[in-house]
């Protein structure tokens, strides 16, 4: 992908330049109207030439880019959110599918061309606001006992459907300049997010979505809502990266506040250290990749995934750039988790990503030298203030909040369900979902490249290899499709 280089890139077998795929729709917030199994689509041939694809017409993209607008929280989950929210969806799948097929990037420079990126950042924050002050009180309400959660999952997954498109645009550096001083806002919101993705790992990691039968619609969401901050917190990684790579083009006041402030090499370090993307399930290693958690098989457990070479870009970045060098306070805490880099930077690592000698070399220099006073010069610098209006605008009004949304928004007829279940239908179209995703299917009986779907569930997959045994006119099913039992037929695997 010619359109999309830096300096210092990923190695080819861990892509930074193809963003991950929209976070998905679990079938238990979704209601049956829109869960109703997709009209059989036989194909001899099971790959999808993405470049025939086209989600926006380029007028109509122009269009929803100019409507796009910041909701505060109060505001969450109205009509007017709920058109946005469906209109970012699609901008945000149309742009993956522009960058995958790297033809251009319109949606990008749409963004930038009518300055909605600042825009977008104040979403942002307060989606991730309401889910800190309001979402909490909704579970906590005795009395509320929705008939589907639907319209409150969509919410909770405004946040990652925002996130996923910065991380999509902001690999471009004029998006990053386009944003001006909500800048300063999103250095802050990817530095919570990372805060919050150590301090979860060092506590037994991300929640798992096993355990789920007898729990409560509500209960169930929550737990929804734990597992998709943790994908969340892997993009705002990302988004923070690609900030780090105009470092030193940024603003003084945003480069004090990642450096000091925040003191994110030292935050980078504690990520490397704990690798939240990696985990031991039955005694094997697992790795969070492409939206999952896959196992590593020995050979390639020591390959460098994606999520690691995005911490040691932003590293390299802060660590070496003239201008992050001149202005980052080297104290005898920053120089003692720094030094721990070394143990990291092994010759397996140099291999694939050979710029960071650059690095072992600043890091063999530090060990020598002596590190410095933390400086308490009286400095005036900007500050980040969304997040800080938007809670004095709301302070003592969460509670009301809550229960104005409860009867107003979230407690829809059912006529309006099925009629917001027929738009998301539309917006969500299967075969552009399947062009983003960063694999192609697997069959879940053997594990080779399948091209079929389960016609009932609408979830697994089988590869055209697999056929019935002699005399019988079922398919063999998986252990997983019946939560433990396993038969030796399924009527319900048909083939489209």
């Amino acid at each position: 992908m010619a359109a999309r280089t830096h300096a210092l890139q990923l190695p080819s077998n861990c892509p930074a330049t193809v963003p991950s795929q929209t976070l998905p729709l679990p079938a238990s917030a979704v209601p049956e109207c829109l869960s109703a199994p997709a009209p059989a689509t036989a194909q001899e041939d099971p790959v999808l030439d993405m470049g025939d694809l086209e989600l926006l017409l380029p007028g109509e993209a122009d269009s929803l880019v100019q409507q796009l607008r910041s909701f505060p929280p109060q505001e969450m989950g109205s009509e007017g959110w709920s058109q946005q929210h469906e209109n970012l969806e699609k901008l945000n799948m149309q742009a993956i599918l522009d960058a995958t097929v790297s033809q251009g990037e319109p949606i990008q420079e749409l963004l930038v061309t009518y300055g909605k990126i600042p825009a977008l950042v104040e979403e942002l924050i307060a989606v991730e606001m309401w889910k800190l002050k309001v979402f909490p009180v909704l579970c906590k309400l005795e009395d509320f006992k929705p008939l589907n959660t639907f319209p409150i999952y969509m919410v909770v997954h405004h946040e990652a459907s925002l996130i996923n498109l910065l991380e999509t645009v902001f690999f471009h550096k004029e998006v990053c300049e386009s944003a001006d001083d909500t800048l300063l806002d999103l250095v802050d919101y990817c530095h919570r997010k990372l805060t919050l993705l150590v301090g979860k790992t060092s506590h037994g990691g991300p929640p798992k979505e096993e355990g789920l039968q007898d729990r409560t619609p509500m209960q169930e969401l929550q737990n929804q809502a734990e597992l998709m901050e943790f994908e969340i917190s892997l993009k705002a990684l990302s988004v923070l990266r690609y900030i780090t790579d105009c470092v030193d083009s940024l603003s003084l006041s945003t480069l004090s506040r990642m450096l000091s402030t925040h003191n994110l090499p030292c935050l980078l370090v504690e990520l490397l250290e704990h690798s939240p993307w990696k985990r031991q399930e039955g005694g094997k290693l697992q790795q969070f990749e492409g939206g999952r958690w896959q196992a590593v098989t020995p050979s390639e457990q020591q390959k460098l995934s994606k999520l690691e070479g995005q911490v040691w870009i932003a590293l390299y970045n802060l660590l070496l750039s003239p201008e992050a060098r001149a202005r980052y306070c080297l104290t005898s805490f920053a120089k003692g988790q720094l030094l721990k880099l070394r143990a990291f930077l092994t010759d397996t690592l140099l291999d694939q990503l050979p710029n960071l000698a650059d690095l072992k070399g600043f890091l063999a220099h530090l060990a020598l030298v002596e590190t410095q006073p933390s400086k308490k010069d009286l400095v005036l610098e900007q500050i980040p203030e969304i997040w800080q209006r938007l809670e004095r605008e709301n302070k003592g009004k969460w509670q009301a909040i809550a229960k104005h949304q409860l009867q107003h928004v979230f407690s829809p007829s059912e006529q309006d369900l099925r009629l917001q279940a027929r738009r998301w239908a539309e917006t969500y179209r299967l075969d552009v979902l399947e062009a983003v995703a960063p694999d192609r299917p697997r069959c879940a009986y053997c594990g080779a490249e399948a091209s079929k779907r389960c016609s009932r569930c609408q979830k697994e997959w089988y590869c055209c290899s697999l056929r019935p045994a002699s005399g019988e006119q079922s398919w063999p099913i998986p252990t997983n499709h019946t939560r433990g039992r396993r038969p030796t037929s399924c009527p319900i695997w048909q083939i489209g």
